[in-house]
């Protein structure tokens, strides 16, 4: 008798055991677009709208922010913009059933207040007055574009051309071409001497790409990326001639600007090109 009493409360302690759990874990159901409850803020300075802004999403949805070209996968954040006027910003929201939402609304920078030091190198540092920088070939380095070896050279090593071969090298543009990057927009304009031909599309800088040698020393400290525009020269000589938009940063100054880009598949010593450009005396 005893062996049937607890055999019976081994079978009730099992059948609850194996009660249904979905209504008190339950995910929810999915939202709306016009449900979402998300925001952007960005931080006062002395009275004026600064370029640091929050990002705030109180909604039951996984979150994807594009603010002004800043993205964040985060539900609160702080991200820096580094554009003035009006800025897009687009959240895309992933409901629990893996529907995706989107909201778009747009917010007004009116200062650059937080400006990363290669900013101020490349575009001009606003605190000073300065909003745009004009860059030149570099005749200093001796040899101003040609190739060299991924990781090892700094400057072009093997195939060298100074100033006056870009003349023939790039006949658009010419030994005397020039490149303006400007804050507003993030822009960049190349033009030759006469400005009869001129190219414009935008810059930004991306600070985590880090490259670094065979010896683990930093060789290339940032990307430059470019959109409907490149450098002067910005080509791939064994690939066609195809535009580059992406471009190792090796130094970045306040008068200097020297440039690589690696064949595809290249390695330590591969064939890499070479830019050398400084900033122009007017």
């Amino acid at each position: 008798m005893k062996n049937i009493i607890y055999a019976l409360c081994m079978m009730a302690i099992a059948l609850v055991a194996c009660e249904p759990i979905e209504d008190r874990d339950s995910i929810g159901g999915a939202i709306t677009a016009d449900q979402l409850d998300v925001k952007a803020t960005p931080i006062v300075v002395n009275g004026k709208n600064g370029n640091m802004v929050i990002l705030e999403n109180h909604s039951p949805v996984l979150s994807a922010w594009n603010c002004g070209g800043s993205l964040s996968t985060k539900a609160y954040d702080t991200v820096m913009v580094v554009k003035t006027g009006a800025v897009d910003v687009t959240f895309t929201g992933l409901n629990p059933d893996g529907s995706k939402i989107e909201k778009k609304f747009n917010i007004q920078i009116d200062a650059l207040t937080t400006l990363p030091a290669e900013y101020k190198y490349l575009f001009g540092d606003p605190t000073k007055g300065v909003t745009s920088k004009k860059y030149v070939w570099d005749e200093t380095a001796g040899a101003v574009w040609g190739n060299g070896g991924y990781l090892g050279n700094t400057s072009p090593g093997w195939w060298t051309n100074n100033k006056a071969s870009m003349d023939s090298n790039d006949p658009d543009y010419g030994s005397e071409g020039y490149m303006v990057f400007s804050l507003a927009g993030m822009t960049l304009k190349k033009s030759n001497a006469a400005g009869t031909k001129t190219e414009t599309g935008t810059a930004s800088l991306d600070l985590a790409a880090i490259t670094k040698d065979g010896n683990g020393a930093v060789w290339a400290s940032a990307k430059l990326i470019t959109k409907n525009v490149t450098v002067l020269k910005g080509v791939a000589p064994n690939g066609g001639n195809a535009p580059v938009y992406s471009y190792d940063i090796l130094k970045l100054n306040d008068s200097k600007l020297v440039l690589a880009w690696p064949e595809p598949g290249s390695g330590a010593w591969g064939t890499a090109w070479f830019w050398m450009f400084r900033v122009a005396n007017n």
